[in-house]
């Protein structure tokens, strides 16, 4: 599932990232481009715009909550989404890139001294070159769907 979403929902974005979604974040005004990008890209949207025209093959997802976890919650139900553990952490959750091993050696002037000494797998994002390790942010995205009642 595929998703492109409006410009006032970027922590919904980040959020669909790291539980490996293919999420676009479009933050520009040309609601016109959104619907043809969305079309052409057979993505959802995802807006709390409640203005956004229909268009024919269009699927629009209306997020009526403010608050980011019960966003993820309110998506994870109306979708009747179940995050795959192993997708997690799996896309760039700057620009949604598919992420990529890297090895240790390849790191180590790259990333802070003690997690170099700390960790053994890391990750990378081709495109922007960011690179990942499973350090606390992987238990405080495990709780966080547990607030939101998501079971793996």
């Amino acid at each position: 599932m595929k998703f492109i979403l409006t410009k006032e929902l970027g922590r919904l974005a980040k959020w669909l990232r790291i539980l490996g979604f293919d999420t676009v974040y479009y933050n520009q005004d040309n609601l016109s481009s959104l619907i043809i990008q969305a079309l052409r890209d057979e993505r959802i949207i995802l807006t709390r715009n409640q203005h956004l025209p229909q268009a024919r093959g269009l699927k629009i997802v209306l997020i009526k909550n403010e608050k980011i976890k019960k966003q993820v919650a309110e998506i994870l139900q109306t979708l009747k989404l179940k995050p795959e553990p192993e997708m997690m952490f799996s896309r760039c959750i700057l620009c949604n890139t598919e992420l990529v091993y890297i090895t240790k050696d390849e790191v180590k002037d790259k990333v802070p001294e003690y997690v170099f000494n700390t960790h053994e797998d890391f990750i990378t994002c081709p495109q922007c070159n960011r690179i990942y390790w499973r350090g606390t942010h992987w238990g405080n995205v495990r709780k966080t769907l547990e607030e939101v009642k998501w079971n793996s």
